[in-house]
Parts: structure tokens; sequence; C-alpha cells
């Protein structure tokens, strides 16, 4: 990400301790965008102790950043259970850490992000398995047809919870936001694997009304609208 080596550097020259006042600093926060070029050169040093130091400062960007730092490495029981936590953290940039820290597991080991999209997905939470459509559905990792075809089950598995869900557990906040993300999550999987993403697309059941929202939201994306 450009801006990343920049912040690299920094982070190199100063010493861990200080991490947490050096991302509060530079967090972009208050504001309506996070500094993603930190996190990201963050990632690329951070490691656990890293991550629960910065959970204890209490810091929301503090806590994005140890979000992401536990989804990169959710390939190890210890942190995915940690991760899975955040992953329905109250704070949606928080939530949002866990997503692109298992986008950076995908890019290290894709066999370890399909296996815990696909535990994820399975999830009683439908923060956690927003945070599984979002980390998996990301069109950098879906060039790898292992990864999309999961994608697309994914895709599947979350959408069936949501519309079994009873009308007033519906409404709740959480199920939203698992909507929300499946309203534009569908249209990358399909336009990474449209063999086998259109029928699955197709299949969809619209008489269900959040169901119907999705198919909607989906069909108004210029990478699905084309193949439809």
């Amino acid at each position: 990400m450009k801006g990343a080596a920049k912040w690299d550097a920094t982070l190199r020259n100063v010493p861990r301790s200080a991490w947490p006042q050096l991302l509060g600093e530079h967090s972009g926060l208050p504001g309506p965008r996070a500094n993603l070029s930190l996190l990201e050169a963050l990632l690329a040093q951070a490691d656990e102790a890293d991550a629960r130091i910065l959970l204890a400062d209490g810091g929301e960007y503090q806590a994005m950043c140890a979000a992401a730092i536990l989804g990169s490495r959710a390939d190890r029981s210890g942190p995915e259970g940690v991760a899975r936590e955040l992953a329905a953290d109250a704070r949606w940039r928080v939530r949002e850490g866990v997503a692109i820290g298992l986008q950076h597991l995908g890019d290290r080991n894709a066999a370890a992000l399909t296996d815990v999209a696909r535990r994820w997905a399975a999830d009683a939470s439908p923060l956690v398995q927003r945070a599984a459509v979002a980390g998996i559905c990301e069109p950098r990792l879906l060039h790898d047809p292992a990864v999309a075809a999961v994608a697309i089950e994914v895709c599947q598995m979350t959408t069936a919870f949501l519309a079994a869900l009873p009308p007033e557990r519906n409404r709740q906040h959480d199920a939203r936001t698992l909507r929300q993300a499946l309203g534009y999550c569908w249209s990358v999987a399909v336009a990474a694997r449209p063999g086998t993403g259109l029928p699955a697309f197709r299949e969809l059941e619209e008489r269900h009304p959040d169901v119907a929202w999705i198919i909607r939201e989906n069909r108004r994306k210029a990478r699905l609208s084309s193949l439809l």
C-alpha cells in the first residue's frame, strides 16, 4: 500500500514499547478514515505479543491494529480465538481490522484462510460470519480457484443462516451488518468464479425480504451486472 514504506521505517526506528503512543498520534482518528498505511506497515513487523500490548492500551485504532495482527495469525488456535472475539466487537473499525488480517492470512496461506472462513461462517454470531465473508471475498485472493470456490460456499452458508433467522432477530444490528456485507460480497465471489457462482446466485430465494435485498444490491454492481 502506498505510504506503508514510510511507516515501516518509522516503526523500525521507534521502540516497540512506544508503538501504542505512535499509533494513537498517527491513527487518523477522529476522522472519516483510519490510517491504513500505518496498519499495513505494522502487520509486516508486529507479533502476537505486540497485539496484546495494543489491546491493553484500549484505544480504538490500537485495537483495530491488534485485531488485524491476530486475524493474520488465525491459523493458530490462540490468535484465532481472540480474533474471533474481536470480530464481534462493538467497534466497527476493530471488526474491520479482523477482516483485513484474514486477507493477509490468505496472502500467506490460502488453505488456512479457507479453513478459518468455513469455521467462522458456521459460527452463531452474524458478526463473526461477516468477518469470514469480508475476509475471503477479497479480489486479490480469488485468483486462486480453490479460494474462489470457498468464497461462494461461505456466501451461501451465511445467506442461508440470515434467511433462517426469525424476523425480529433479522432486524438486530449484527444481522443487518452481515446483510450489508453480503450485499456486495456475492458479486465479488461470483465475478471471480462465474461458472459456479452464477448458478449459486440464481438459486437464492427472492421471496425472503433480506435475500431479495442482497440480490438487488449485488445486481447493481458492475462486476456482476455485466455477467448477468
